[in-house]
């Protein structure tokens, strides 16, 4: 059944497939995270990952104003909203430790691991097993991922990869809320959660960027591009699709984690990972959305 969330969602670009927001929000995952690999020469990991929180929690904030949600939230949904908050804090910050020791794509494809159980839950026929299985031999031939070398690099690739997997779980409970709730409002509430907790352990390392209107401005710009354009349109489309055909699509990320690679940080992809993307393009394209 469509919540009145969702119907809100759709009116607002009723023509625009729920695809293409997930193909907006798949480039701007790694888009910005590519950028913030180049500003860790100035600025340390941990103060790019506040500044990232930051920037998007204040553009959120003179975007939506967050703070009038909370006399219409229960209490129910205010423990969803810091859960989701506390996850986007935690999240982007091991994402930033793990791409600083990892390539981007590498990352990208364990991030996969974790949205295959809930692409798994929700197969109905054989069809969509067949999606699957082409995915993830996809994303298996797309990065040939060695647990040595980087031990610390694995094990934030694959904490980030459970907190991911919590970050589409709760998100798309809030992309389909009862009561009208917009999905993006209470997006903009969690935002603001999260730079309230990343202050404490982020701030410091990134008071060096404060002093560096170059660097500060990157910051921004890593923030918008990584954290508002990606999770606003993650809501459209999660409002849209069902949490298993969402989780499913997430599989091209690697794929457009090798293409920014390509293109921001002249990493070139072998032939064995441009049979990786295609098999994940076959996957995606074959996969049919469930009417139930």
């Amino acid at each position: 059944m469509t919540t009145p969330s969702g119907l809100a969602t759709r009116r607002t670009a009723p023509r625009v497939p729920a695809s293409a927001y997930f193909g907006i929000s798949a480039i701007f995952h790694y888009l910005g995270p590519a950028f913030a690999v180049l500003l860790f020469a100035r600025v340390d990991v941990l103060g790019v990952a506040w500044l990232r929180i930051a920037a998007a929690a204040v553009v959120f904030a003179i975007w939506r104003k967050p703070w009038r949600l909370v006399r219409r939230l229960t209490p129910e949904q205010r423990w969803v909203l810091l859960g989701l908050g506390v996850v986007l804090a935690t999240m982007n910050a091991t994402f930033y430790l793990a791409i600083e020791r990892l390539p981007l794509a590498t990352v990208g494809a364990i991030e996969f691991l974790g949205t295959i159980v809930l692409a798994a839950i929700g197969i109905r026929n054989g069809r969509n097993g067949i999606a699957l299985v082409l995915a993830i031999a996809g994303v298996v031939a797309l990065v040939d991922i060695q647990l040595a070398g980087a031990p610390w690099g694995f094990v934030f690739a694959f904490v980030n990869c459970a907190l991911f997997m919590l970050y589409v779980v709760l998100g798309h409970r809030i992309a389909n809320t009862d009561r009208g709730l917009s999905g993006i409002d209470q997006l903009a509430a969690a935002m603001l959660i999260a730079a309230v907790v990343a202050t404490p352990f982020c701030l410091g390392s990134a008071i060096p960027a404060l002093t560096s209107p170059a660097a500060l401005l990157a910051g921004v710009g890593v923030g918008v591009c990584s954290s508002v354009i990606p999770y606003v349109t993650d809501q459209l489309a999660m409002a849209r699709l069902r949490r298993h055909t969402f989780a499913l699509m997430l599989s091209i990320l690697p794929a457009v984690a090798t293409v920014i690679g390509i293109v921001v940080l002249t990493q070139i992809p072998t032939l064995q990972e441009l049979t990786g993307i295609a098999l994940i393009a076959v996957g995606v394209l074959i996969h049919q959305e469930s009417k139930e």
